[in-house]
């Protein structure tokens, strides 16, 4: 047996989970939010929604978007942005850490 969870981000509403943790992450890689959707199976249109929801809710925007034309377009993550993905993924480990410690003292004798 292990445990299951999900965890998320609220602020009036579910404002970050591992969905948009996943997307930025995709962003990072690949300097695109249309190319982090093609990555993960979605549209850009929810992927755009997704992350101007997110912003909305949060406060800040996650993302600085250069408009397309000869070289192109794409997206990059705002230093506001990257703060709360570090801040993010310690939180989530944390979260792990102390879940697993917490199953295993009242599950690891079952």
């Amino acid at each position: 047996m292990k445990v299951g969870y999900k965890v998320w981000i609220d602020n009036d509403g579910k404002a970050f989970g591992e969905g948009p943790y996943q997307v930025l992450r995709q962003i990072e890689q690949t300097g695109s939010l249309h190319k982090a959707a093609i990555e993960l199976n979605m549209s850009y249109r929810k992927a755009w929604l997704m992350i101007k929801a997110i912003e909305k809710r949060l406060g800040f925007p996650l993302l600085e978007r250069k408009v397309g034309g000869v070289s192109g377009g794409g997206s990059s993550i705002t230093p506001e942005g990257r703060q709360f993905l570090k801040s993010y993924e310690g939180f989530r480990k944390d979260v792990k850490t102390v879940l697993e410690e917490t199953f295993k003292k009242h599950f690891s004798n079952s």
